[in-house]
């Protein structure tokens, strides 16, 4: 018997273990909340599998260090990183992320627990989709809008509507796995 999946999720193995161990799957991990966040503003106008394929190497020049680390990065230090061709090569994208440690940085300063805040834009509940195909999902709600729109007024970069819904996505805050995928049952 074959294992019913996401009409989206094809045949490589990254993709499928990533749709099997972390997609949709709900994170109170505010590393990987940030790492999310990030990864979902690099992949703007690109495939997620593209993304996937370079994440280790996010990890190496970005994720694997404290965002305080990465807020302090340096715009010659991120256009050292354009060099490498594991990364995304935009300038943009690149500064969103020290960027966006900037604005979680400054957020928590101001006594936000950032992962209570972000839960808060679901009241705290995984939103769960009928999605009989995911073609059918939205591209953004209005949940994604409002929390697009936070979290630019906070100086967050990369991050509107459709973006956002993808992370929501990503870190399990909506629940999008087609009605028939075996990860909808295991949530």
């Amino acid at each position: 018997m074959t294992t019913q999946r996401c009409s989206w999720c094809s045949d490589d193995p990254l993709y499928i273990a990533y749709h099997d161990h972390e997609w949709g799957k709900p994170s109170h991990d505010e590393a990987h909340l940030f790492e999310m966040l990030c990864l979902e503003g690099q992949q703007a106008g690109l495939s997620w599998i593209t993304v996937l394929k370079k994440r280790e190497n996010y990890r190496r020049h970005f994720f694997q260090h404290s965002i305080a680390d990465i807020a302090q990065l340096s715009d010659a230090a991120l256009t050292d990183k354009l060099q490498d061709r594991g990364l995304i090569r935009h300038i943009g994208k690149l500064k969103a992320i020290r960027d966006n440690a900037i604005a979680w940085q400054q957020m928590k300063h101001q006594g936000t627990d950032m992962v209570q805040w972000l839960w808060d834009f679901t009241g705290q509940q995984v939103q769960l989709n009928d999605v009989p195909d995911y073609r059918q999902a939205p591209a953004h709600t209005e949940v994604s809008l409002k929390l697009s729109r936070a979290l630019k007024k906070n100086g967050f970069r990369f991050v509107g509507p459709t973006t956002v819904y993808a992370f929501m996505q990503a870190v399990g805050m909506v629940n999008d796995h087609e009605n028939h995928c075996i990860s909808r049952s295991l949530l």
